[in-house]
């Protein structure tokens, strides 16, 4: 096994798409569950922190360590079986999803999950209950995970079956493979509504899966996963729409969200059924300019949809689209719809450049990023996205917005250009929480928390609540080595009890 301390060789490993930065002793890269068992067993028995790393594309510096050492999953990248018959995959944590995703499509299948990066590990999507653009229709990563083996802080290993292990009245039993009973206490709150991924999953009859499902690295390290595959669909209606009215882009999605989930209930296969509906404001379309030349000019929004379709129904669903869009003041003479599958993977392309640009804007700018993961319910979206925009607008800052529209949740980019400005950010983000929390919404409803968001999880839950995470994380982690830092603020855990 591989443990290179070199700081030239791990540097890598001390940031994240954030821009957010660490440091720590070394960085382990194990190759099988064995290995990550002893190397949890030793930092368990010396106390030495464990931070897991994906593939550095998250957002909210959760695989970046602030000490101890870094257990990367990256040689654990093995698609280990993708049963056609039964229609399920198990892979290992480090396997890319872009790598997964295209190898099940080769066999006539299909793996919603859509994170707007791709090139992200399996693993981390799990650990941060990922979702994107097709979550609209399909649900996040939690719907398709099956089961997972979870090497725990102490070295022990438990194999998850969704179904097999269910809490009664907020009390769970874990049996790990050697056959040891763990008594857990899950925390009781009330989750909110809306897509989310703010805090440890929790229902009076939780699934033990559920509970490590989004966990963040905090609970245990996951060393396999068995995933759930659908379909391979035989072709999809992909287009952009261009508007000259916001206000009219944000009609169109509210109806086409309504008429698409009405028309899932009453499974209508030949009328309006949107995968995804995302949403860039004037600010993201001129931010992306310079690669797409071809966005009209005076545009003020942007809508990108897409729908599964067939020979029998591409006909009935594309003039239910047309009349929709018209009725709203879409431009049908520039829109862009795609005829072939390049053109379907040239808007893909396209949705993920302005994700793209603000990375590269952050590395550019040497800031770290302050952007929204914010999720509310649907009758409060275009009210709460003003809010937003004229409150960031008011302060004087360069902003992006763009996102799952059809979900409520976009992502408010600030573009500060010094200390200065990247300070006043914070401060707005914090004001931003708040309101989504005040509509009975989510802090985040993708990207998790990780050490950037820790603070804000107690606008959302009260210090009780917080208390009972620690808890639960203390049960599993009784020297709390995993992830110190991640979701929960340290504060929570008594100064003795910590490394």
């Amino acid at each position: 096994m591989i443990f290179k301390t070199d700081k030239s060789e791990i540097l890598d490993y001390l940031q994240d798409a954030s821009n957010f930065r660490g440091d720590c002793e070394g960085v382990y890269f194990p190759e099988n569950e064995t290995e990550v068992s002893n190397i949890l067993k030793e930092c368990n028995a010396s106390g030495k922190r464990v931070t897991i790393s994906g593939n550095g594309t998250g957002l909210t510096g959760g695989r970046v360590p602030e000490n101890g050492v870094v257990i990367s999953t990256s040689r654990m990248n093995s698609l280990v079986e993708i049963n056609e018959d039964e229609m399920y995959a198990i892979v290992q944590p480090g396997a890319v999803l872009r790598d997964f995703q295209e190898a099940v499509e080769s066999k006539g299948l299909f793996y919603p999950p859509d994170p707007t990066e791709r090139d992200c590990f399996i693993g981390a999507t799990v650990a941060n209950n990922s979702s994107g653009a097709k979550t609209f229709k399909y649900g996040p990563t939690r719907d398709y995970v099956l089961a997972l083996k979870v090497i725990l802080a102490n070295g022990d290993s438990v194999t998850l079956e969704r179904g097999k292990m269910i809490a009664e009245n907020h009390k769970l039993t874990l049996s790990t493979d050697s056959g040891k009973r763990i008594d857990l206490q899950v925390p009781e709150y009330d989750m909110p509504a809306t897509k989310n991924s703010a805090g440890y999953y929790s229902k009076p009859d939780v699934d033990a899966i559920d509970l490590f499902i989004g966990s963040e690295g905090t609970l245990g390290v996951i060393t396999e996963i068995k995933l759930k595959l659908l379909k391979l669909p035989t072709n999809v209606l992909s287009s952009i729409i261009f508007f000259d009215i916001e206000a009219n882009a944000f009609d169109f999605v509210l109806e086409t969200s309504t008429v698409s989930g009405n028309n899932r209930a009453a499974n209508k296969n030949d009328a309006i059924n949107a995968l995804g509906i995302e949403f860039f404001d004037a600010n993201a379309l001129e931010f992306m300019k310079e690669d797409y030349p071809q966005i009209p000019a005076g545009t003020q929004a942007a809508i990108w949809f897409e729908q599964e379709i067939t020979n029998e129904t591409e006909e009935p669903v594309l003039d239910q689209w047309m009349e929709l869009i018209e009725k709203h003041g879409g431009d049908l003479e520039t829109a862009w719809i795609a005829t072939n599958e390049a053109d379907r993977n040239h808007f893909k392309d396209f949705r993920h450049a302005v994700a793209w640009k603000v990375t590269e804007y952050l590395a550019r700018e040497n800031v770290r990023k302050v952007g929204t993961d914010t999720a509310v319910p649907g009758e409060s979206f275009v009210d709460y996205y003003k809010y937003m925009t004229n409150l960031v607008s008011q302060n004087g800052l360069d902003y992006v917005c763009y996102g799952h529209a059809g979900n409520s949740h976009l992502h408010l980019n600030m573009l500060p250009k010094d200390e200065g400005e990247y300070n006043k950010a914070k401060s707005l983000y914090g004001e931003i929480c708040a309101k989504a929390i005040e509509l009975k919404g989510t802090i985040s409803a993708e990207h998790g928390i990780g050490k950037l968001k820790r603070n804000y999880l107690s606008l959302m839950y009260s210090d009780d609540h917080i208390k009972q995470m620690s808890q639960i994380k203390k049960q599993l982690d009784p020297a709390l080595i995993l992830g110190i830092g991640n979701m929960i603020d340290p504060k929570y855990f008594n100064n003795s009890e910590l490394n």
